[in-house]
């Protein structure tokens, strides 16, 4: 079997910044504000990317991606290719090295059978494990010695670094978590917010949906990091005040996700304390169409879970008018201006992987009307709104609480009015809403509504894990704790096929190839994912925090080691 870039080319060094400091926490506090405040600092147990955020500077991979994109080793001594024999021949397995030495915040040693360990964690058919797509082909992990980890997987595997490299899936300690396997993962809590880790700090307080404070790891690998002695997470508000609290008052030095219109940026930024950064990748505002039934008559159990098909978004000719009456230039515009990009794909970033898929960006509302109308949808009643065998098109659209958001809801209600079609909005604080909270009927997995509105992405370039995400049975439903990362319950066993093919194919443009045609099944084939803006990822930075490098292929607070004030 060929390979071409993915395995030879993995390896990169690793270069940043040299460190302004002679000894750790000599710069004092750090100040990080999140308007999405964290529920819980697990990427395992949520989905939301402000949790696996507050974890990345606690629990760490064994390698991550650098802001260009590349590998870099973090708890591995190397990246593993066929090259250097880490990778086999075969593809059917890889093994890592761990550097030696590494210690646990609390002094013990890391092992490579805290890596197994982390493996069987995630792998637990009763975990609900929200990275479980990470693990896809994955047959066993293995302890060969106490710095040596093997991953072997159920056929070969071209591109097989899909656990543990990326802030997505780090490793947790063994001993901390043996007592909290499958079903009972959730009802860790003392384990659940204050982790152990290998990373530059530690959690000392964590109040859920406000705040965590981090103390500096005694144990960290490196004498002289992190720089800062303390470090708080602030989460709530809005993104309006985070990012004042950075470029305005200097409250804090970094602002995540300033999902502003541009002309707020600009203002704010003329307070002359900091300044925003932006950086595009595949980061995809988008709106998900549910297929199931959301109807809060259904019992809970079969509520929003494939035994209850959606009364008319099986259509796809609806799903397909609602996205034809969309003006994403216009919602570009007004929400993002120069970070943001109308786009038609599910992965719009790297190039090779995106779909010449432009259809969509050109809004049509006589073309949805028609569909409709051939769909057998009319308005029988002349009030304005469809009608179908006594049923009204009516549509409970939802996503969480930011003004862009709620600017682009009252828009794409307004247009959909003009087809015939009834929305109701509601929005819901993103604490909760991405809060993975199996007890809430909030959150964007349980999807208790019929069209809902976020935005992720997915670590490194590759985007093999992610499109596995919609594999069929890994949706949300009760059995997993309601963390499935398929969440609009799409299930086609031809897409399955394609899966597996990708996993399986080493050529590059073989598997761009694959890509594209697994993104169009999602979105222009099928309209099961409607795609609005490809985002720029927006941050907030204090002009005196050095070391901080924007990354938009991995955690945003992926190299925090590194921070140090500038004097």
């Amino acid at each position: 079997m060929k390979l071409k870039t993915i395995l030879l080319g993995a390896a990169a060094a690793f270069a940043v910044a040299p460190a302004a400091m002679a000894e750790r926490g000599a710069d004092g506090h750090v100040g990080v504000i999140y308007w999405q405040a964290p529920s819980i600092p697990s990427p395992y147990l949520s989905g939301g990317t402000k949790d696996g955020d507050a974890a990345s500077v606690v629990i760490e991979p064994l390698a991550r991606y650098n802001e260009n994109g590349e590998m870099v080793p973090f708890l591995a001594e190397g990246i593993p290719t066929v090259a250097n024999g880490g990778v086999a021949e075969d593809l059917m397995s890889v093994t890592w090295k761990l550097k030696s030495g590494i210690k646990w915040s609390d002094g013990s040693d890391l092992t490579a059978a805290d890596v197994q360990f982390t493996a069987e964690y995630c792998m637990h058919p009763e975990g609900g494990c929200a990275q479980l797509a990470s693990f896809d082909g994955v047959d066993k992990v293995e302890a060969l010695d106490d710095l040596t980890v093997k991953i072997t997987f159920k056929k070969p595997m071209p591109n097989p670094y899909g656990p543990f490299v990326g802030g997505q899936t780090p490793i947790i300690q063994k001993a901390q978590f043996a007592n909290c396997m499958g079903a009972k993962a959730q009802e860790c809590t003392d384990q659940n917010f204050y982790p152990i880790g290998t990373g530059p700090f530690m959690v000392k307080e964590f109040k859920p949906n406000d705040v965590i404070q981090y103390v500096a790891n005694p144990n960290y690998r490196d004498p002289a990091k992190p720089a800062f002695a303390t470090l708080t997470l602030k989460g709530g508000g809005d993104a309006t005040g985070a990012g004042r609290a950075v470029m305005e008052t200097g409250e804090y030095d970094i602002a995540w996700n300033l999902q502003l219109a541009p002309d707020v940026l600009a203002k704010m930024a003329e307070g002359g304390k900091g300044e925003a950064r932006s950086a595009f990748g595949t980061l995809v505002e988008r709106l998900e169409m549910n297929l199931t039934n959301p109807d809060p008559k259904l019992p809970p159990e079969t509520r929003s879970t494939r035994e209850e098909p959606h009364p008319f978004l099986t259509d796809m000719r609806v799903r397909k008018a609602l996205s034809m009456a969309i003006d994403r230039n216009l919602l570009v515009e007004i929400g993002y201006g120069k970070a943001g990009r109308a786009t038609c794909n599910l992965v719009p970033n790297p190039a090779i992987y995106a779909s010449d898929n432009t259809e969509c960006l050109t809004q049509d509302i006589e073309g949805a009307k028609a569909l409709l109308d051939e769909a057998g949808w009319t308005d029988s009643d002349g009030d304005g709104v469809r009608d179908k065998d006594g049923m009204k098109l009516s549509i409970l659209y939802q996503t969480s609480t930011n003004a862009v958001r709620q600017d682009f809801q009252a828009l794409i209600k307004q247009w959909w009015a003009e087809i015939g079609v009834e929305t109701e909005l509601r929005n819901i604080n993103a604490s909760v809403f991405f809060g993975g909270d199996p007890g809430s009927p909030d959150t964007f997995q349980k999807f208790y509504a019929d069209v809902e509105m976020y935005a992720n992405n997915f670590d490194g370039t590759d985007p093999q894990a992610y499109l596995s995400m919609y594999r069929c049975d890994n949706e949300p439903q009760p059995d997993n704790q309601w963390n499935g990362q398929n969440i609009n319950r799409f299930c086609d066993p031809e897409y399955d096929k394609l899966i597996d093919q990708l996993a399986a194919t080493g050529d590059i443009n073989e598997r761009a190839a694959l890509a594209k045609k697994m993104n169009e099944m999602l979105t222009k084939d099928t309209y099961t994912i409607v795609p609005l803006v490809d985002r720029g990822r927006v941050t907030g930075v204090s002009n005196t925090l050095g070391g901080f490098i924007l990354n938009t292929w991995d955690n945003e607070l992926w190299n925090a080691a590194d921070w140090h004030r500038i004097k």
